[in-house]
């Protein structure tokens, strides 16, 4: 199978945090929304942007996110998924660094 990309990089503010938990393995788990507000040039204009996005973080890193304040501006790195039910895209958050 040939090789696809599947990468995202968002800087976000932290909007929700759901209460930790774990996944049936043991795993820490924490859901999370995250905020995108930027302007951006399309098609030779300039355009408002906002996205909100539904994130997931799993480890050690569900457990520092799960520690950072409401509003908090960071750079997440991460790629998409859909999860079994089938409903909507989620942000799988692999690393988060001060914006």
């Amino acid at each position: 199978m040939k090789h696809l990309a599947n990468q995202l990089v968002l800087t976000a503010c932290v909007a929700e945090l759901d209460a930790p938990r774990y996944t049936p393995a043991g795993l820490p788990a924490l859901n999370l929304k995250l905020e995108h507000a930027s302007e951006i040039e399309e098609a030779g204009q300039t355009r408002q942007v906002k996205a909100t996005v539904k994130a997931v973080a799993f480890g050690a890193l569900a457990e520092r996110l799960a520690k950072q304040a409401i509003g908090s501006s960071w750079s997440f790195k991460g790629f998409l998924a859909t999860p079994r039910n089938g409903k909507n895209v989620v942000f799988h958050v692999q690393e988060f660094q001060q914006d």
